[in-house]
């Protein structure tokens, strides 16, 4: 059995949730306000910590024809900087529409905290790398 973290990275906030390989579902888990555009990493080794995840997903903004933005690079750079800084194996997962899909959600949830539709997202990004992965 393998828990992993998955991220919804943005310059302003960063959600996070949580997953098992062997049940492959995911949870919303919390949000993390970025400082000055940086992420806190202190508070993302605590959850490295507590969780103990074998790898790391990370969802990549891109355009609707799959082509890289300037959101895509900053969510690689992040990737990148998760994978240097905790030495696990770190994934990306297209996240389209996983806001779109998290407002949804949030919206039937009758759960109106704007910090929830990232860490919503973050759910979505996982559980869509749960499901390709277990699929394939």
């Amino acid at each position: 059995m393998q828990t992993l973290l998955g991220f919804d990275y943005g310059k302003l906030r960063i959600g996070i949730a949580v997953g098992q390989d062997i049940t492959g579902t995911a949870t919303a888990l919390c949000t993390l306000d970025c400082h000055d555009g940086k992420p806190d990493w202190d508070k993302i080794s605590g959850l490295i910590a507590e969780w103990s995840p074998g790898s790391l997903v990370v969802g990549l903004p891109l355009h609707a024809d799959g082509s890289d933005s300037a959101a895509t690079r900053a969510a690689r750079n992040f990737a990148s900087e998760l994978e240097a800084r905790y030495r696990l194996p770190v994934y990306s997962m297209d996240e389209r529409l996983s806001t779109h899909a998290a407002r949804d959600v949030q919206r039937d949830m009758a759960v109106k905290n704007k910090d929830g539709i990232d860490a919503i997202a973050a759910r979505i990004i996982l559980q869509n790398w749960l499901d390709t992965t277990r699929h394939a």
